[in-house]
């Protein structure tokens, strides 16, 4: 748990009037908070405690400190604020952290002069009682841990592997705040891989849902950390593309690696992806978990609704607020290949959180280059734990074919800044620009990673490189993205100095191969790197890539090995890469320091003994070495020009941690060591991995029959050399490492190791590898080979017979060179000619290792003419029908011999001579099926001869015969030719049937002068040579050096490559001891007996096999195990530096002979080269892991190699001098464990769940001791034992760490004197039972009273007052104010939502969240007796439990001097008279359950609970409740049992169901018996205070006084003494006081005397259990270890012989009080005009529209109020809402029906909330929106006077000017009435603004003053309180006769204003076109005749007068019509008279 003690604080400058101020301390969501004290510099002194449960402290864990004045006038008021990091606790679990004068910060983070003090510590449960030295390594408890802390029916969290599990992932929405949008009906929709849940629609931007969602798995932790997580909250009022309001996504993985597996009571921040720059759009408080089998969830005990103090907002990737960018500069790829098609079109997929972008797609191509950038937005730090990348060949259009991916750990790329303690501030994300390796194809099977959260990529992605990317990745944090795509030319220019290529070497000699299955054919390996190396890539100019093909001999035991001996396999492969040097340089470096870290720690594990005297040696080297290593500065990355960000943050991060560690190194004391340096090394491996290795890892791959079968995986930085030392090189660079060869997911046996492969690698720059040489003593050696086959043809050897087989082939049979077309490569020459040696490692007896082999030969005989039998054609063959040859051909090899001759094998179907027979079928002429018995029609029979040939016994073995063989060459052998056929064994010595021969060509190569590099890396591509003068077919065209690497079809290139050897001299011969003591098991979860163990040890080709011991759970063999003449080929000091492994393999072989593997343990052997310092190695415990690479067991074991001298070659006997007993060599004396005798003593108390047992009795087994007891006569009457202190010796080891497991076992009796065994208990781990019997305070385990002996006196004064007392009338008043609710809200609600303070501290309640026995300070509630589960005789790993054990030990060293005084007895003699089975009263208590398991269709159940004690059932399933996943039980239980004939308590909890039969939803099981014995009074919880009288009566059965005398005796103390004058007892040796407790008597009415409460005191302060609600665990059989739901309860136990209990506590659940809520809508003001009027003026209809959250049903509005100019409506209004509200959770509840057809109604809380809206009334059109308002009645803002005051800042939960006047909220249930102004608000973008002002009266009625005082809705009747007159309001009907004109000119001219202009414009065109055609004839005339130019034509006149009248009259109209043209110039001439 964690401990803080506040205790003072300073508040400067002092405040006036004196404050009142509280500390509130917040770790992991869960509050605490002290007392109120008053003054300015308040001292408290007060303990706060948090559990941590199964959750640990972690690095990132704090506190956070806020002091509060809570006596301001105000609600409260913030004084400071800190946050205090526990990161020193982890490191130091043991240590205080003292936190004097912290500096308190004020709301803008600022410093101020208040400070607080505070003492943090972490405390662990005191288990048992310790003796000897302090546990220095931190580890002795651990074993105890997981049995004290074991809940009933609950699972061990179990570590991830690689096979499906279940998991389990819950989402709870609780509510929205501040949506984005007008009149909204929002639904959350969660999507949960793939699948969608919806609420319930709801309206308003504040909605609250309460809804939790689940989806349970069952499926690969890897694939299941991929799923996402998307929660969406939608408009369902809008069109769906315009429905989302905004979003929220992440993975689960980051959910399961978060802190509880949880996100608790986040606040989401919702954004939209398609509009980034829209900001946060909303809020969505959730709880999001991910649990897996054993994970608890964390309970959440606040209250549904209601404000949070500690707000901490999460947002998307999807689209953040704070714009961070994650831009990927996507360059090019190269190498980039399938399978099936050599060119591909790609394309690169990122892939953030569900969120993929791509690249363009590139068409036939392997290099693509796209110059690309891709942009996600992200909030930092994400909510995803990798970025994925994946390349796609978009072959089709569906892009389904990947080609390979990669990920990116956030971890690695990026920091927090949590890795250093102190003001380092982390770096965002970057990478590059670098290469990525691609992985595809097959996965790596899934194994246990030490730690981080980021797999592997070839866990995720495979084990095939498929190429590489070459991007760079850069964060830019920024408020608007800059859209414009930058031109990358000039990037591509600046990152090509990163693509500078350089040429690698890769050298591998292959040493040894080991522990291998059988392979029939030949084997090979492939070294690649990349496609370099890939034998099948014909892309690539072939390399010596591969080894020689080789067979697999057996070891004579059961694993195989390849025979290489002292000629070791070379590859060598070149390579163009970057230069990474510089990077991989720091790398190793760090590398260096981890692995000397881990080394030495493994050391310090190993050594469980906290006396051993190399402890302390150990770890001061540790301490050494690390200071040594941290202290060594690292490459610097700040002036290397290649170097990129990401290295120089890096670089710097690494620098600052060595700093970091090398400080607390020198700090570092001598305790709790394994934690300490296991928290260091945690540390360093979060900064190792390096995500910039562009360096593809080397692959070994194991080849049989063309396929590669199994795989080694090695990082090429492990491999890579530096020219700056050995330290900046890999640590296995020039090194001799062992490899595990592992098969690919899902192929392969199980359970079985393919290879184990020493090998020593080599990689670096050719240039550095002038001087190579990875062994000391060795010579490579470079031979071309080839081999020329021949055949019988016509009784003549020669090629014609060879048909489809080539003249010359390799060793398989494929096409390869003559002899005469190979040629030298550039630098290398022939040393030699050709000339002919078989390869004798093919030609190797594969039974060579075998002490004996069957021979076997089968007679064949068939009918002649005459029906005889007579011998067949081919009459001796083998089984299969083919020719071997006769009896009497067959001679016994050399080294072998003969016992017996041939016999007949008659053990078959066959007669009684051995024939069988059979007709014979064409064209084999074989028959099918063989009979026994001979028939007339039979033409064929066999008979089977045998013979066992055994091996000649030899000095030199078996190995040293096999080398002279392969070395060895005869005279009769010269030609060499081998006699056989492909895919069969070949021999030297030819056959009768032989028809096929080969022989081996090789010539050697050698290097040329001296060129700078090593000439092995000269040897590319074929040794064929181009044959000018012949012309061949493409398949049989030669090969010249430089084209060679070109691809062709079905070339010769690859079998025309040169192999490379290493060439070792004369073997060294060693001998290794192997000292085997014991070994156990880890699982703790379930007992596991061996059967049949026995050890099997590897070393190499040897093996040898401990003797198998009897079935025991702890099996010892103490026996050593000797290897003699082991033959190692390398140098003595290369074996030294890097010895073969050692393995150990535990097997169990059951009794049909069966073995299977348990678990394996390897580690390197001490060697010694030198037997004059040699010395004993020590016994370490060794872990056993299994084939997922979990531990499940431990051996202690030790293991050395000593060279053998040949002085010592001559004995033939071990070097060591080793004990021999009964066949077998033992454990040296001075390396076994030291025995003493020890003394086990042990409280056997009884057996419990037992079925069908007679008269059983306990075999208690230690060593070689035994005990019984005496046997239980009935059984089902009494389970105990008769006698219950059992007492025996034994000769134990002195170490603790090495001592002997006890064993259990329960004999039954039966019939005819037979005893079974039919339970078995294994107590594995006896260090916490181990205890000094001479200490001063140990107190032995005693049995609690549970009869009456208390004096009558006070028993009958305790019935008085008890039964007799009367409350009085203040009493029963108080009564009524608090009830046992009350008490729980006090525990887990805030200070606001909580009685007063006064009853809060006298009646404190402890809410624990978890089951009592999981409390830390409890123990289990096992202090009494331990149970111990049973199983069966011989358990499997899914045994059930058959019974229960209950009992207790003690050990501790006894005298072997008999007149020794002899330790007093741990365990008292109970006394027969106490009387069990106890007679008990039980109480049960269900309060409440928590997020049960859904179980209907729509996501709800209907849960019921069913109680099950003995043959008692309660409950009844029709007081189900429906409908609710958080059902409130409030009901008690009470029934009577025999303890502990009936302990178990079963609590089921159902799912009703109407027409199916009830679905359990989970399973809840308590120990009464423990509760009832536990000395921590765990029978009934103490009350904080002694009520006589009230709701809170003191409820056990006797008072405080008989308990604190009941405690004393039982802790061995003297009984308290009490005065009741002072007030006093002498308790302890102490006077103690009242008043020292009750400084103020408290204003508590029915208090009882102060005796009893100073008894109570005292009694809290001995760490009792108090009054509680226990929070327990629901688990279900359909989903084993999956949590299903919490259940709230508790349970009291009243023994009936200590008298009548109190009264039983009333938890029925509260009822929800009707109130009426009346509210008066009197006008508007300020409202948003939306309308215009025909006179162009702004107007609006307004109306107001109000209902209750929830009650949307029961919506009311106003009339409307028209044509508005100003935005001021007059209403006088009346709405009135009736609700269910309950006051302590300040929720309104509802029942109603989701369906028509719904059996049930669904019960509904949501908060008191009144929507306030203001729209605009339209006739022809939908009503527009204008405002809203929504107020929380139970904390809502406090009216404006006016107008004018009301502003939107009365609504602002976050205020951006703190300094101002903050508004002032209140509840308008306390304050039942309130007027005034509140603002209206619409959302104008993307932003909140001012759109109206509402006058209002609220008043809140009870259902009694509502019906005093009547009123009616509206202006209706009775319209009373008050009287609502309708409002005074300007007619409105007849405005537009006001100013007819204008409003008709403004009606035509608004409607036909474009029509009247166009009207208009078309007029005057016409106008004028008329007048142009008009005009235009007359013009032009007068323009073409021109009438000024005539001569004036002749006038005759014949009347003058008349023609005078006439005259002048034309005159005058020609005058006036011509006036025009007179204006031009002519004249009027008058008549002339002649």
């Amino acid at each position: 748990m964690l401990q803080l003690i506040v205790e003072s604080a300073k508040i400067e400058p002092p405040l006036s009037p004196p404050p009142r101020p509280c500390l509130t301390v917040y770790f992991r969501d869960v509050k605490k908070r002290t007392q109120v004290v008053e003054g300015n510099e308040p001292v408290w002194n007060e303990t706060l405690l948090w559990h941590l449960w199964h959750r640990p402290l972690e690095e990132e864990a704090f506190l956070q400190v806020i002091l509060r004045d809570l006596g301001s006038r105000k609600k409260e008021r913030f004084i400071g604020m800190a946050t205090v990091m526990l990161k020193p606790l982890v490191k130091q679990p043991t240590e205080v952290l003292f936190v004097k004068d912290l500096v308190l910060l004020n709301h803008s983070m600022m410093p101020t002069d208040c400070t607080v003090t505070l003492q943090v510590a972490h405390r662990t449960r005191q288990d048992v009682q310790r003796t000897g030295n302090e546990d220095l390594l931190g580890i002795a408890a651990r074993e105890l841990a997981q049995k004290r802390l074991a809940v009933p029916g609950s699972a061990a969290h179990r570590p991830l592997s690689s096979k499906p599990q279940h998991f389990q992932v819950r989402v709870k929405v609780f509510e929205a705040r501040q949506l984005m949008g007008n009149n909204i009906k929002p639904v959350v929709k969660v999507t949960i891989a793939g699948q969608q849940f919806h609420t319930r629609i709801k309206s308003g931007n504040n909605p609250f849902f309460n809804e939790i969602f689940f989806q349970n798995f069952y499926e690969v932790p890897a694939k299941f950390f991929d799923e996402v997580i998307s929660i969406q909250v939608l408009n369902s009022a809008a069109m769906r593309y315009k429905a989302e309001v905004g979003r929220f996504q992440t993975d689960i993985g980051f959910i399961y690696h978060s802190p509880g597996h949880t996100l608790l009571r986040k606040w989401l921040g919702l954004c939209q992806p398609q509009e980034p720059s829209s900001g946060v759009r909303g809020y969505l408080k959730v709880t999001i978990c991910a649990l897996g089998v054993g994970d608890q969830a964390l309970v959440d005990q606040k209250l549904h609704y209601g404000a949070d103090t500690h707000i901490q907002v999460l947002k998307s990737t999807a689209g953040p607020a704070r714009m961070a960018y994650l831009q990927f500069f996507i360059y090019c790829a190269e190498d980039l290949h399938l399978q099936k098609r050599q060119l591909v079109n790609p394309m690169l997929e990122v892939e953030l959180i569900g969120e993929k972008l791509r690249t363009i797609v590139q068409t036939q191509t392997d290099t693509p280059i796209w110059n690309q950038i891709l942009t996600f937005q992200v909030q930092l730090p994400c909510l995803s734990s990798y970025i994925r990348l994946r390349v796609l060949d978009c072959y089709r259009q569906d892009c389904q074919d990947e080609i390979g991916t990669v990920s990116l750990c956030f971890s690695h790329i990026s920091s927090t800044g949590e890795e250093i303690e102190g003001m380092y501030s982390g770096f965002l994300p970057c990478f590059g620009p670098s290469f990525l390796t691609l992985y595809g194809g097959k996965k790596a099977p899934f194994r246990i990673q030490e730690g981080g959260t980021c797999l592997p990529n070839a866990i995720k992605a495979g084990l095939a490189y498929r190429g590489r990317v070459f991007l760079e990745l850069i964060t830019q944090v920024k408020a608007h993205q800059d859209t414009t795509i930058k031109d990358l030319s000039r990037e591509v220019a600046r990152i090509e100095k990163q693509q500078n290529r350089q040429k690698y070497g890769l050298c591998v000699i292959f040493l040894s191969c080991t522990m291998m299955p059988s392979f029939k054919d030949l084997i090979q390996f492939e070294v690649s790197i990349g496609h370099y190396g890939n034998k099948t890539d014909p892309n690539y100019k072939p390399l010596v890539s591969t080894t020689q093909y080789s067979p697999v001999i057996y070891d004579g035991n059961i694993y195989h090995y390849v025979p290489w001996y002292n000629t070791k396999p070379v590859v060598a492969v070149t390579s163009s890469w970057e230069d990474v040097g510089f990077r991989i340089s720091c790398l190793n470096q760090l590398h260096f320091t981890r692995d000397r870290l881990k080394a030495n720690l493994d050391t310090l594990r190993s050594m469980r003994n906290p006396r051993d005297p190399a402890l302390l040696r150990q770890w001061e080297r540790l301490l050494r070495e690390l200071l040594e290593d941290c202290k060594r500065p690292l490459p610097c990355m700040s002036d290397q020009p290649r170097a990129t960000d990401l290295d120089r943050k890096r670089w710097q991060l690494r620098s600052l941690l060595l700093q970091e560690l090398a400080q607390k190194a020198k700090e570092a004391p001598p305790r709790d060591m394994v934690a300490t340096a296991q928290g260091w090394l945690c540390r360093l491996d979060a900064v190792l991995p390096e995500p910039q290795i562009s360096l593809p890892d080397v692959m070994i791959w194991l080849l049989a029959k063309e396929q590669r079968v199994a795989f080694a995986r090695v990082p090429a930085h492990t491999i890579l050399f530096s020219p700056e030392g050995t330290l900046h090189s890999g640590r296995f660079c020039g090194k001799i490492q062992t490899l595990l060869l592992q098969y690919p997911e899902g192929e392969g046996p199980k359970d079985t190791l393919p290879a184990q492969l020493r090998v020593c690698m080599w990689l670096g720059n050719v240039t550095d590898s002038k001087d190579l040489q990875l062994l000391r003593h060795g010579s490579l050696a470079a031979y071309a080979e080839t081999y020329e086959n021949q055949a019988k043809y016509q009784d003549q050897w020669g090629p014609q017979g060879l048909y489809h087989c080539p003249n010359f082939s390799d060793v398989m049979g494929h096409k390869a060179l003559p002899k005469t077309d190979f040629r030298a490569p550039p630098g290398w020459h022939w040393q030699d000619n050709w000339r002919v040696e078989p390869q004798r490692r093919l030609l190797l007896d594969t039974d060579i290792n075998k002490s004996q082999v069957l021979e076997e030969v089968y007679e064949n005989q068939g009918r002649d003419a005459t029906g005889a039998w007579v011998p067949a054609p081919i009459p001796n063959t083998d089984v299969n029908g083919q020719p071997v040859a006769a009896r009497e051909d067959v001679a016994c090899p050399p080294g072998w011999h003969f016992k017996k001759n041939w016999v007949v094998e008659l053990n078959r179907a066959v007669d009684n001579e051995g024939w069988e027979y059979g007709v014979g079928i064409l064209p084999s002429d074989l028959p099918q099926v063989w009979n026994s018995v001979e028939k007339t029609y039979h033409s064929r029979r066999r008979r089977h001869w045998v013979r066992v040939r055994f091996r000649n016994r030899r000095a030199l073995g078996r190995e040293p015969e096999t080398v002279s063989f392969q070395q060895g060459l005869t005279k009769e052998e010269e030609e060499g030719w081998e006699y056989g056929t492909f895919g069969s064994k070949f021999h030297l010595d030819p056959q009768p049937h032989s028809h096929f021969r080969r022989r081996r060509w090789h010539r050697r190569l050698a290097p040329d002068k001296d060129r700078g590099i090593a000439p092995i890396f000269l040897l590319e591509g074929s040794l064929a040579t181009e044959l000018k003068q012949q012309v061949q077919k493409a398949e049989d065209t030669a090969w010249t050096w430089r084209d060679s690497w070109r691809a062709s079809p079905e070339d010769a290139r690859r079998h025309s490559m040169p192999f490379l050897y290493c060439t070792l001299g004369q073997p060294y011969h060693y001998q290794l001891f192997c000292y085997i003591c014991q070994a156990r098991n880890l699982t703790f979860s379930q007992i596991l007996t061996f059967q049949g163990p026995f050890v099997r040890v590897v070393f190499l080709n040897h093996s040898q096999c401990t003797q198998t011991l009897q079935s025991s759970a702890a099996p010892t063999w103490t026996q050593t195990l000797v290897f003699q003449h082991l033959l190692l080929h390398e140098d003595p000091q290369d074996t030294k530096a890097s010895p073969p492994f050692v393995v150990l393999e535990l097997w169990q072989r059951d009794s049909r002979g069966k073995e299977t593997l348990w678990g394996r343990s390897m580690w390197p052997p001490a060697v010694w080269l030198d037997l004059q310092a040699w010395t004993l190695p020590p016994l370490r415990w060794h872990p056993l892991v299994n084939e997922l690479g979990e531990e499940e067991g431990e051996i202690l074991a030790a293991c050395e190699l000593i060279l053998e001298t040949e002085k010592l070659k001559e004995k033939h006997l071990p070097i060591l001098s080793v004990p021999w007993k009964d066949g077998i060599y033992t454990l040296p004396r001075s390396i076994q464990p030291t025995l003493r005798k020890m003394a086990v003593e042990m409280l056997a108390w009884g057996l419990r769940n037992m079925n069908k047992v007679r008269y059983p009795q306990l075999l208690v087994e230690c060593g070689a001791e035994t005990l019984r007891t005496e046997p239980i006569r009935d059984f089902q009457a009494n389970p105990n034992f008769p006698k219950t202190v059992l007492f025996f010796t034994v000769l134990m080891p002195t170490e603790e760490a090495y001592a002997l497991p006890l064993v259990l076992k329960v004999v039954d009796s039966q019939d005819f004197g037979q005893q079974t065994v039919v339970g078995q208990a294994n107590v594995d781990f006896l260090q916490p039972y181990f205890c000094n019997p001479w200490s001063q305070d140990y107190i032995p385990a005693q049995l609690p009273p549970l009869s009456p002996k208390k004096p009558p006196q006070q028993l009958l004064e305790y019935l008085y007052e008890k039964f007799w007392f009367k409350s009085s009338k203040a009493e029963d008043e108080y009564e009524h104010e608090v009830d046992w609710w009350s008490k729980l809200l006090w525990a887990t609600g805030d200070d606001h939502k909580s009685p007063p303070s006064k009853y809060r501290d006298a009646h404190a309640l402890q809410v624990y969240d978890c089951e009592l026995e999981a409390v830390p300070g409890f123990q289990g509630l096992q202090d009494f007796c331990e149970t111990f589960k049973l199983y069966q005789e011989h358990p499997t790993a899914d045994s059930p439990v058959v019974g229960e054990f209950k009992g207790l030990f003690r050990i501790y060293p006894f005298p072997e001097n008999p007149e020794a005084p002899r330790p007093p007895r741990q365990f008292l003699v109970l006394p027969e008279g106490e009387a069990f089975p106890q007679l008990c009263l039980v109480r049960v208590y269900l309060v409440r359950a928590i997020n049960l398991q859904p179980q209907d269709y729509n996501g709800l159940c209907d849960p019921y609970v069913i109680l099950k004690l003995g043959q008692m059932t309660l409950g009844s399933r029709d007081a189900y409740q429906p409908n609710t996943l958080d059902p409130i039980f409030g009901m008690m239980f009470e029934l009577t049992c025999n303890i502990p004939l009936e302990k178990d308590l079963q609590i089921h909890i159902y799912d009703f169901d109407l027409f199916s039969s009830d679905d359990e939803i989970g399973t809840t099981v308590i120990d009464l018996e423990n509760r009832l014995l536990s000395g921590f009074g765990a029978h009934c919880g103490l009350s904080k205070s002694y009520c006589q009288s009230g709701p809170f009566r003191w409820r056990d059965q006797v008072p405080p006084s008989y308990l604190l005398e009941r405690y004393a005796k039982r802790k061995g103390l003297s009984p308290p003494v009490f005065n009741p004058e002072e007030d006093t007892v002498f308790y302890n040796g102490k006077k103690i006081s009242l008043q020292s407790f009750e400084a103020k008597p408290p204003a508590v009415p029915g208090l009882g005397p102060g005796k009893e409460r100073l008894a109570l005191h005292i009694l809290h302060t001995q760490g009792l259990v108090p009054e509680h609600v226990e929070t327990r665990t629901l688990y279900s059989q359909s989903q084993p270890g999956i949590d299903q739901g919490k259940l709230q309860m508790w349970v009291d136990i009243f023994p009936t012989r200590l008298g009548v209990p109190g009264p039983a506590v009333n938890i029925s659940p509260r009822k929800p009080k009707r109130y009426e809520l009346r509210c008066i809508i009197w006008s508007t003001a300020h409202v948003d005009l939306v309308q215009e009027s025909l006179s162009r003026e702004k107007m609006s209809d307004i109306y107001v529209k109000g209902w209750l959250y929830g009650l949307e049903k029961d919506m009311q509005k106003t009339d409307i109020h028209y044509h508005s100019l100003t935005g001021e409506a007059n209403f006088n209004w009346r709405f009135i809402f009736a609700l269910d509200y309950l006051a302590a959770e300040r929720m309104c509840v509802q029942s109603q029906k989701d369906y028509i057809w719904s059996l049930d109604p669904t019960p509904m809380k949501f908060p008191a909330r009144l929507v306030i809206q203001i729209w605009d009334n339209d006739l022809f059109s939908s009503d527009a929106f204008l405002g809203v308002l929504e107020l929380d009645l139970s904390d809502m803002p406090l009216p404006a006077r006016s107008a004018t005051q009301c502003s939107l800042r009365m609504l602002s939960t976050d205020p951006k000017r703190p300094h101002l006047p903050q508004p002032q909220h209140v509840s308008l249930f306390k304050k039942t009435t309130a007027t005034g102004w509140w603002p209206c608000q619409v959302q104008d973008g993307d932003k909140w603004r001012l759109s109206g002002k509402v006058k209002m009266t609220l008043e809140i009625l009870t259902e009694k003053e509502a019906s005093i005082r009547p009123a009616g809705r509206g202006q209706s009747e009775p319209n009373q309180y008050p009287t609502l007159h309708p409002p005074l309001r300007t007619s409105s009907y007849l405005m537009w006769l006001r100013s007819p004109v204008r409003n008709l000119c403004y009606v035509f001219w608004k409607r036909y204003r474009l029509k009247i202009i166009g009207s208009l414009a078309a007029l005057t065109v016409m106008f004028m076109l008329f007048k142009f055609i008009y005009a235009a004839p007359n013009y032009l005339a007068m323009s073409w005749v021109k009438p000024q130019l005539q001569l004036y034509p002749p006038i005759k006149i014949f009347n003058l007068i008349a023609s005078n009248a006439s005259g002048a009259t034309a005159v005058n109209r020609g005058g006036l019509g011509q006036q025009p043209t007179a204006s031009r110039g002519l004249r009027l001439q008058g008549p002339r008279l002649l």
